[in-house]
């Protein structure tokens, strides 16, 4: 992990323009210039999408957008001095940084996790701070749960985000004592837009979001937190994509709910770029791959990675194919056996391709884009529609 940095009440009006990175590097050196001098940007950060797809962009939000994002979180976990942080995201994430802004303002104390995460070094770390607050992402929680190690009682909410946590990982997780709050949270909105009030609940929106769907389902947010736009580098040269002022419509399927009480709940259906069409039938990968993770937490085989992944094909337009990394032939016709006896006729997996590495992002998502381009070399034209049968 990269160096912490700290936040004083300085930054915030001192006009600089914060380029988060893990090392300095000149392409952070050349937006850092680009947002000064062409977009005239004071009290901004910048960081990179962590997207499973498409260009690398950098997200542009301004220093007050942050402070509200994170007032908001404090305000709904009750926040306050007397709370302790453990850190074990990377700050150059937002994220990560977003727990920097919380412990700011709220005025609690943060511990980091020095090093290469270690679930058992993390539990250690908890009992020797008496940490009551931490954010992880799914992964972590899958290493917590497969090394049956419990919540120290000091811990009150882990917030968890970054990638889907599927309800067989959750509830393992609760069994275990770690009081895991699944949050919805993306780069542009300076972290968390809903959060489960308690472990086990609906995502609820957080009171400075506005959210809406259209026809498709697809989210659209606006807020006070949100960025205010993308640098892009492309050709040799950076160039602005402003967010529009009727917000930003993201890549995501949701559903929203309102209670009596005024309270919005989120529910995600899936990802624009994780939605496949097989013989006219819209398929989302997202739910398949939460599947995936609990099938490696039940077949015992967690040193394995699994990804699901479409390919193309000639009758069907797209075919699944379950796509492994250290894992032998026996243990990946278990997880294919088990993955079809939940998926509909359409959507069975005949097919087991073996990589060296699935591609993932920092936050542990599987870059779909990368893990299809992997693919394509061992996919010919003429390859059959159905190699298992």
């Amino acid at each position: 992990m990269e160096t912490l940095v700290k936040i004083g009440p300085e930054f915030w009006t001192d006009g600089s323009v914060c380029i988060a990175e893990a090392a300095p590097t000149a392409e952070g050196a050349s937006l850092a210039a680009y947002a000064k001098h062409t977009l005239q940007a004071h009290d901004w950060c910048f960081f990179q999408t962590s997207g499973t797809e498409g260009a690398r962009k950098w997200v542009g939000l301004t220093k007050e957008s942050l402070r509200i994002s994170a007032r908001a979180v404090n305000t709904h976990f009750h926040i306050t001095a007397q709370d302790h942080w453990l850190l074990a995201l990377p700050t150059h994430h937002v994220g990560g940084f977003g727990i920097l802004v919380r412990a700011h303002l709220s005025g609690s104390a943060i511990t980091r996790l020095e090093g290469k995460w270690n679930a058992r070094a993390f539990v250690q770390k908890c009992l020797e701070t008496g940490a009551t607050l931490a954010s992880l992402v799914p992964t972590q929680i899958f290493d917590l749960v497969s090394a049956q190690l419990r919540a120290p009682e000091s811990l009150r909410a882990v917030l968890v985000g970054g990638a889907a946590l599927n309800a067989e990982l959750e509830a393992a997780a609760l069994g275990l004592g770690w009081q895991v709050h699944r949050t919805y949270a993306m780069t542009e909105t300076g972290s968390t837009l809903a959060v489960q009030p308690q472990p086990g609940a609906e995502l609820e929106v957080l009171p400075i979001w506005q959210a809406s769907t259209d026809a498709e389902s697809v989210l659209t947010v606006q807020g006070p937190a949100l960025a205010q736009g993308y640098a892009i580098f492309e050709k040799g040269r950076w160039h602005w994509e402003p967010i529009p002022e009727e917000g930003l419509r993201t890549r995501d399927r949701v559903e929203i709910s309102a209670a009596a009480d005024g309270a919005r709940f989120l529910r995600f259906i899936g990802r624009e770029a994780g939605m496949v069409k097989i013989l006219g039938e819209l398929v989302s990968l997202s739910p398949i791959q939460d599947r995936i993770e609990a099938l490696k937490l039940s077949l015992g085989v967690q040193h394995a990675d699994a990804a699901v992944c479409d390919v193309p094909d000639s009758r069907k337009e797209s075919r699944l194919v379950l796509v492994v990394s250290g894992i032998n032939d026996d243990e990946a016709t278990q997880m294919q056996k088990g993955l079809n006896e939940t998926l509909r006729p359409f959507e069975q997996i005949l097919d087991v391709r073996f990589v060296s590495a699935i591609p993932r992002s920092e936050l542990g998502k599987v870059r779909l884009a990368e893990l299809r381009a992997l693919l394509h070399w061992r996919i010919t034209p003429w390859e059959p529609s159905h190699p298992a049968e």
